[in-house]
């Protein structure tokens, strides 16, 4: 009696080669292409809009990135909640790898991570709780960079601006190991503090707890996980883009006081090279404005890039008409100034007047005048021929010079 194929297949087992689906591939392209290849079947080249700036936050087990990342988010003024990694990834398998201090794939993170972040939620700026933490994950960053702004430039050549550029920051929380196995545990300490209580009271929720907080060699190999992967991964992005990192040893209060000062804002950081070269002549008030800093910066690339001649001409009209009197007035950080220049009839030059002085840490005001003024009279008939006459009266204040200090 002769044998199916199947009774013969398993009577001499042939070994089979695993299916590409069952290796983890390493190389960053592959992955990077086939994510963005993925989404852009889905979505669209045209809806691939990316957040306009995006903080790639990590940092050591126990930094302080869950309890810091809404100081950075009052910070650079943004409202849309942070994409945290972990929450991404709710999957049974992932969530057993986590546990034991172990990498989720970086096939599965970067595509995860890259299909939040195309939310129009974060069209203005998102902030990555997580992300990247291996070498492939921050070469897929780059790649992503990279794609963002072959588009940008693309755009502009067409005349198009519906991909603006984006601006990367990665930020780095760091604690030396022993603090980070501290407050690991001392988390796991009240989290199970907490959920007792929860038993006890059926008052509120119970929290999750990780194994790496509760002990202390699973927070060790959670540490070092960070040391010999993320934290090379971070680094080899220092070169690329712009680079925060924090030393989160010390009391909360001094830490986001290192935040506020490595996250100022600097013009040479956000704006294009052009607008940047014509604002820079203007100076810097001692305290900048932050409100609505993503609009302003917004409105004034929008000024390079479709009025550059009149933009040029405010600009240079501030800077030999405005600014000697300013000067004048440093001491009371207030300056009124009258102008006729027919310059501001248009109003697009009007509000690139006010613009620039907020980009600048000033504060400025417009008051239109407007009266008949006669320029000529009929001595025949007794008319008298007048002209409307506009006078702008701008209000700037700033932080004036403080002399004194009262006692």
């Amino acid at each position: 009696m002769s044998s199916s194929p199947r009774d013969s297949s398993t009577a001499n087992p042939t070994p089979k080669p695993p299916a590409v689906q069952d290796l983890e591939i390493k190389d960053p392209t592959i992955i990077f292409d086939r994510v963005w290849s993925q989404l852009e079947e889905e979505f669209g080249r045209e809806q691939l809009r990316f957040p306009k700036e995006i903080f790639w936050l990590n940092g050591a087990p126990g930094a302080g990135k869950g309890t810091n990342t809404g100081f950075i988010m009052r910070t650079r003024g943004l409202t849309a909640p942070p994409i945290t990694v972990s929450d991404l990834l709710k999957s049974p398998a992932a969530r057993k790898r986590m546990d034991a201090g172990l990498l989720v794939g970086d096939r599965e993170v970067t595509e995860l991570v890259f299909r939040r972040l195309l939310d129009p939620e974060f069209d203005h700026g998102a902030i990555v709780d997580g992300f990247p933490r291996t070498g492939v994950q921050g070469q897929c960053v780059k790649l992503l960079y990279n794609r963002l702004q072959e588009l940008h430039q693309q755009a502009l050549t067409e005349g198009h601006f519906q991909f603006p550029k984006c601006r990367f920051h990665i930020v780095v929380l760091f604690v030396d190991e022993a603090e980070s196995i501290k407050r690991q545990l001392k988390r796991g300490r009240e989290i199970q503090a907490h959920n007792e209580k929860v038993e006890e009271t059926g008052i509120g929720e119970k929290k999750e707890v990780r194994k790496t907080d509760l002990e202390e060699e699973a927070a060790r190999g959670r540490y070092r996980t960070f040391k010999d992967a993320t934290y090379h991964a971070l680094n080899d992005l220092r070169q690329t883009f712009h680079y925060h990192f924090i030393d989160a040893q010390e009391s909360l209060s001094e830490v986001q006081e290192r935040i506020d000062r490595e996250l100022r804002y600097q013009s040479s950081l956000e704006l294009e090279e052009p607008t940047y070269q014509r604002v820079a002549r203007i100076p810097v008030a001692h305290r900048l404005t932050r409100h609505a800093r993503q609009e302003l910066v917004d409105r004034l690339d929008s000024y390079t890039e479709k009025l550059p001649e009149l933009f040029e001409k405010v600009v240079e009209d501030i800077e030999k008409s405005f600014l000697p009197i300013i000067r004048k007035h440093a001491i009371s950080g207030m300056a009124l100034i009258n102008t006729e220049n027919p310059l501001y009839r248009d109003e697009k030059a009007l509000a690139m007047l006010i613009d620039i002085f907020s980009e600048r840490g000033y504060h400025a005001v417009v008051d239109i005048r407007k009266e008949r003024v006669p320029v000529r009279f009929d001595a025949a008939t007794g008319a008298i021929e007048s002209e409307e006459r506009r006078v702008y009266r701008v209000r700037i204040n700033f932080g004036g010079a403080q002399i004194r200090k009262s006692r």
